[in-house]
């Protein structure tokens, strides 16, 4: 199936699980679990609708910094959990930088550090996946959903990495197929092509090295092999996904089923 943008104003990278396909011909019920960019400054119009799905609960898993920078809309009756996530170019932010400034450190120590973004990208999965903070991150981010009703919304700033590493582990649990949920993660590329055009061009007239321009374009890349690694490397330690959420979060099978039964039909 082709993965659909919702396109509601001011929102960004954002798409509804509902309609997905799981096993024993079930799909992901709809309005019930969505995932998206940052949500800041959303129009009247934009709020009114999410209310309408049913939304309850938001999970913002970016960083102090960034929640400081372009902080959430706050909406009347919906309860927002700030569970950060530390993934691509957030290490090491704090109030004293900006994003941009953080993003142009960040790429230096790329350079030094890892060589290219594909590499670094790789390490970042991984400290996601398999470091403690990640861990106890990702353990609450499936306790919110075993325990919210109505509509949950999880976001990061571009909703594209560490949203979509929650998507990822999300949508094999429901069962969805490895298939598609490469092709989920992937369509972050499609649905940020006009913002990732002007930004990209905004740095070809950066002052700073090439080198750099290089690494901060490759940052904004939604690559089949970085989620396709994150996969592997979860398989080559436990075996599957879905084992790796038992196994490293705390997943029991009860849970599991409960998840199944809540978001499913």
């Amino acid at each position: 199936m082709n993965v659909q943008r919702m396109r509601l104003k001011k929102l960004n990278n954002t798409r509804d699980l509902g309609g997905f396909p799981v096993a024993d011909g079930k799909k992901i019920k709809r309005d019930k679990l969505i995932r998206s960019g940052r949500m800041h400054k959303l129009p009247p119009q934009t709020v009114s609708a999410l209310l309408k799905k049913g939304l309850t609960t938001i999970i913002d898993l970016r960083t102090e910094r960034e929640q400081h920078e372009y902080p959430d809309t706050k909406i009347n009756g919906v309860k927002t959990v700030n569970l950060p996530l530390v993934c691509t170019a957030t290490v090491g932010i704090t109030y004293t930088k900006s994003m941009a400034r953080t993003m142009l450190d960040e790429s230096k120590r790329i350079k030094t550090e890892f060589g290219t973004a594909d590499n670094y990208m790789s390490s970042m999965y991984e400290t996601v996946l398999f470091g403690d903070d990640g861990r106890r991150s990702l353990k609450e981010f499936f306790k919110i959903l075993l325990e919210a009703e109505g509509c949950v919304i999880w976001h990061c700033n571009a909703g594209k990495d560490r949203t979509g590493l929650c998507a990822m582990l999300l949508e094999f649990v429901l069962g969805v197929n490895e298939k598609l949920i490469i092709a989920d993660y992937c369509a972050s590329k499609k649905f940020q092509h006009t913002r990732r055009f002007w930004q990209k061009a905004a740095l070809v007239i950066a002052p700073m090295p090439r080198r750099f321009k290089h690494i901060l374009i490759a940052l904004m890349e939604a690559k089949p092999q970085y989620i396709i690694g994150a996969i592997d490397k979860i398989k080559e330690l436990y075996g599957s996904v879905t084992e790796y959420c038992k196994q490293s979060l705390g997943l029991t099978d009860e849970q599991i089923e409960l998840l199944k039964s809540k978001y499913t039909e």
